[in-house]
């Protein structure tokens, strides 16, 4: 059997769990290809996994300051350009299309009629629960962006037929030390975020951003993107400050994390994110990027733990066989074997 797997590289949530799950997929008999777009080629890292990988230009979004504009959105993806990379892309060359919410390979699928399995976050909103939460315009551009026959989503807690999340299973170590907090704002103005951190000299920061370079600054050592150094740094922590993704969040609460998020402001899935995180007593929601707010959650941070299977194994597995098994029964079979505790 032959795969098209497309990954959207706008964030690195995606890459990260595209990431775990190439390594999954490379146990089986497997011919496989990535297809990458969303982010320069510039800015991609660690990409080994993926082998000799297409690249597309695809669709990405503008961010200044911690919002999303979309007016500069609109204006700078090259619609023209994307569509044409649709048409090209030889799809019919394969037996089954993976979409992580990537648009070309999605859309290319659809026009040429061929199965297109969507498995990532974004697919959970097309559950009815969450679905109908979501405004007009939002169902719309959740159904169309990166469009597919078979919707896979994920979810931190059992919703319909969504599966539990893809994390690392092989550097799942719980807790850390109290006083070790990695922050991960990539769509932040950095030298804000530094700012508000300088006064909370209790504490150690490892702040990652696509913008830092490698410096120490007291209490802060700063960090540019790195697959491993970010891996190894988050074992190490107790707490967790980020943006609403969804990956990031998952891999605090597998690892008993204190979490505490800041959603991209104008980003609806992040918004939706940070709101059922809050609901569901797994994170605190800062509405802004402050000292005080921060010192406030460290000081009574809560954190929570959630325990998932070995998702990437058992979906490397599922596909491997051509993907037979209902969805509804893969997703039954990955909850009956999940449990949430206080850290």
């Amino acid at each position: 059997m032959k795969i098209l797997y497309g990954i959207q590289g706008t964030g690195n949530g995606h890459l990260s769990r595209c990431h775990t799950m190439a390594k999954s997929l490379a146990k089986y008999n497997v011919d496989i290809d990535y297809l990458i777009s969303g982010r320069d080629v510039a800015g991609l890292f660690d990409m080994d996994v993926f082998g000799d990988y297409q690249w597309q230009q695809g669709l990405s979004f503008v961010t200044e300051k911690g919002r999303l504009r979309r007016r500069k959105t609109l204006l700078k993806n090259d619609w023209s350009q994307f569509w044409q990379d649709v048409k090209k892309l030889p799809v019919k060359n394969y037996d089954l299309v993976i979409t992580d919410y990537e648009p070309v390979t999605a859309w290319a699928a659809k026009k040429a009629g061929v199965r297109c399995i969507g498995l990532g976050r974004q697919y959970a909103f097309q559950e009815p629960e969450l679905f109908r939460r979501l405004s007009w315009w939002q169902k719309k551009l959740i159904s169309s962006f990166a469009p597919c026959s078979e919707p896979v989503g994920m979810h931190w807690l059992s919703t319909g037929n969504a599966i539990p999340p893809v994390v690392r299973h092989e550097e799942n170590n719980c807790g850390g030390l109290m006083q070790r907090v990695v922050v991960y704002l990539p769509f932040e103005d950095p030298r804000h975020v530094i700012e508000q951190l300088q006064p909370l000299d209790n504490y150690e920061f490892s702040f990652f951003h696509p913008l830092a370079k490698r410096e120490s600054l007291g209490h802060i050592e700063c960090y540019p993107p790195s697959r491993a150094e970010f891996a190894a740094h988050f074992n190490k922590a107790s707490a967790i400050l980020s943006n609403a993704g969804f990956e990031t969040s998952c891999e605090a609460l597998s690892q008993g994390k204190a979490l505490a998020v800041k959603p991209l402001t104008g980003q609806f899935e992040q918004k939706w994110n940070a709101q059922i995180l809050q609901e569901q007593g797994l994170a605190h929601v800062l509405k802004r990027i402050d000292s005080v707010s921060i010192d406030s959650w460290l000081t009574q941070r809560n954190p929570q733990r959630l325990y998932w299977p070995n998702v990437a194994d058992e979906l490397a597995q599922w596909i491997s066989k051509g993907a037979q098994q209902p969805v509804a029964e893969l997703s039954a079979g990955l909850w009956s074997r999940n449990e949430k505790t206080a850290v």
